[in-house]
């Protein structure tokens, strides 16, 4: 998109029938311009951030981000399920005027972005997660590789365990590899300063985040049927490409890019030819 500003993109926020105010941002563009719908990480404000918009506007592509309950501009729902999450977002695009669109996440953007192509399957056109976490399989080996698994043991605990992990907890360095630094002091800056932005408002995003990761999505894998593509760090310490293994045996139209030297942040970099493969599949 032509004359694009450094400026952050257009926000609102849509009220919800239970009251709550849901904020997103929208690139905006051409009045027909393909939409990709962006679902940011844990934890984050929700902002359309570079080089998302960048790359996105390079082939025409329109971003529409919610921040989900908790986080900035959007009220808490304690309890919410990975399902509750998305119909917010699908709600905002209705309220768009949005009918068919493709569906992004990366890490704990991941299981939203799914959810969203599974509740809404007619118009889902392609649906992409970058390290995206898998739904709790009950197993010890969901654990295994992760650096700092704290939080999300605790949450499986319920919502009080996980709001007193969150007042001590600390970040793990070793929960990126030296390549995930590389980049977030790169051209993944964005991400870092958004991140801390979203973890300043509080904790209640994160912490809602990863209650609902550990619990019931309130959708099935199985119910995806636009095509997906999971794109996977072989070296990452955050969300091991086991979760990426076991989503694809039960993801009806999977595929699995595997990038064995990148780690959780790192194979960010990929964002380029994934943004290729969804405008090839939401034509097809």
């Amino acid at each position: 998109m032509a004359g694009m500003s450094d400026a952050p993109p257009p926000s609102g926020a849509v009220t919800r029938p239970d009251g709550r105010q849901v904020r997103y941002f929208d690139t905006g563009g051409a009045e027909d311009a393909p939409v990709l719908v962006w679902h940011h990480g844990t934890p984050q404000t929700g902002a359309v951030i570079e080089p998302v918009a960048s790359e996105a506007a390079a082939r025409g592509l329109r971003v529409v981000s919610c921040a989900r309950p908790g986080y900035p501009g959007s009220d808490p729902l304690p309890g919410r399920s990975v399902a509750d999450a998305a119909a917010d977002v699908i709600a905002v695009l209705d309220t768009l005027g949005i009918e068919r669109f493709a569906t992004m996440g990366a890490s704990g953007g991941g299981p939203h972005a799914l959810a969203c192509a599974a509740l809404a399957p007619k118009r889902a056109a392609a649906v992409v997660t970058f390290a995206g976490i898998a739904p709790y399989w009950g197993d010890v080996d969901w654990f295994a590789g992760m650096a700092d698994p704290g939080g999300l043991r605790s949450a499986l605990a319920g919502r009080p365990a996980r709001l007193a992990h969150a007042e001590t907890a600390e970040f793990e360095p070793e929960s990126f590899t030296s390549r995930d630094y590389e980049v977030l002091g790169a051209t993944w800056s964005a991400l870092g300063a958004d991140a801390g932005a979203g973890a300043a408002s509080g904790p209640d995003g994160e912490v809602d985040d990863d209650v609902a990761f550990v619990s019931s999505w309130g959708v099935e894998l199985a119910a995806v049927s636009a095509p997906a593509l999971l794109v996977q760090g072989g070296r990452d310490r955050v969300i091991p490409a086991t979760h990426a293994g076991w989503m694809l045996e039960r993801i009806r139209r999977g595929e699995l890019w595997l990038r064995p030297r990148e780690g959780h942040v790192s194979v960010l970099t990929a964002l380029g030819v994934a943004l290729d493969w969804v405008v090839a599949a939401s034509a097809g």
